[in-house]
């Protein structure tokens, strides 16, 4: 007898939100790090930068290559259009990537070139984050699209706005990665973090300031979502916890008592931002063109695709746990990677 199959595509959503979402957190605090390494002092200083994200690194770009092959599994047509829309972008981001984990292991081998193996750190450091900067501006911007196929060209995803996201991302993830040394770091190390973190932030809200009033004037559709009755009351909480998130994260970079609580606040301005273009484009995918429903693969692939990662999410995300668990406490110079 004919079973109906139930439908996924929430599921999927979850799923692939979640996925992109420990992407940009995980990767964007180490990919911070990496930022602010390029403004270290000396080289101890250095050395315990790159000791704080030494053991962790590399596994959280698991995360990439989980949501980038989820999206052309369950959203097939999501990832055709993409690709050939962001394709300069996301090129410089895995060339970012990979020049900067061929720094991070040659820099402790090549003695005679550590300086330029430094550099190349915070360089791949900085033009990945770039460019996933550009890739979120430009999904918010739009794309053309003739019927199922990308129909612009590829360097429309490069504008004013999409270069500010860009830089703005730089700010965020420079938060994220300061947060974490203030976590993971003492003394004079720690006090430098605070500082990075505190203009970090000045960036970071100016970035929502830009974004908030840049992305209804040029989207008709964001602009009725957000300022229309009685959305307006609906949704004022997202705006006011951003308010609050932001005050709360300044206290906690000038509070020396404090150590966790900068990395914590600076997740989540990232969650609100993230909650924030959710509402703004829900439930489209490819922005005024296709919904989830739309773009979705058929019930029996999608069915066939859960099995699989019923397996092996809980598997990612126990030894993702439990390397951050083993790998806890303060760094220090002698004993890393």
């Amino acid at each position: 007898m004919y079973t109906a199959i139930p439908d996924l595509v929430p599921i999927w959503t979850i799923i692939l939100a979640l996925g992109i979402f420990l992407y940009v957190l995980l990767d964007g605090f180490d990919l911070g790090v990496g930022l602010l390494f390029g403004f270290a002092r000396d080289s101890l200083s250095r050395r315990l930068i790159i000791n704080s994200i030494a053991p962790i690194w590399d596994g959280n770009e698991t995360w990439l290559v989980l949501s980038s092959m989820g999206l052309l599994a369950a959203f097939p047509l999501v990832f055709a259009i993409l690709i050939p829309a962001l394709y300069f972008p996301i090129l410089l981001m895995l060339l970012g990537l990979v020049f900067r984990g061929a720094a991070f292991e040659l820099r402790q081998r090549d003695d005679e070139k550590q300086r330029f193996w430094d550099h190349a750190f915070f360089g791949g450091s900085a033009l990945a984050a770039f460019s996933q900067g550009v890739v979120i501006g430009a999904f918010i911007q739009g794309f053309q699209v003739d019927g199922r196929r990308f129909s612009g060209s590829s360097f429309d995803c490069f504008t004013l706005f999409t270069l500010m996201t860009g830089a703005a991302l730089l700010f965020g993830y420079g938060l994220l990665g300061a947060g974490w040394l203030i976590l993971k770091t003492e003394n004079e190390l720690q006090v430098w973090a605070r500082r990075q973190a505190s203009k970090c932030l000045l960036g970071v809200i100016l970035a929502f300031l830009v974004v908030s009033i840049w992305t209804p004037l040029q989207n008709a559709d964001v602009a009725r979502r957000w300022f229309s009755w009685p959305n307006i009351l609906y949704l004022a909480p997202v705006p006011a916890c951003t308010v609050l998130l932001a005050i709360a994260e300044l206290r906690a970079i000038r509070n020396s008592s404090s150590r966790g609580a900068a990395f914590l606040l600076a997740i989540g301005l990232f969650v609100i931002a993230y909650v924030g273009v959710g509402i703004s484009f829900w439930p489209m995918v490819i922005p005024h063109h296709y919904t989830l429903w739309q773009a979705a693969a058929g019930p029996s692939t999608q069915v066939f695709l859960l099995v699989g990662l019923a397996f092996l999410l809980p598997i990612i995300l126990m030894y993702t746990a439990w390397s951050y668990w083993v790998f806890r406490g303060k760094v220090r110079a002698d004993i890393g990677y």
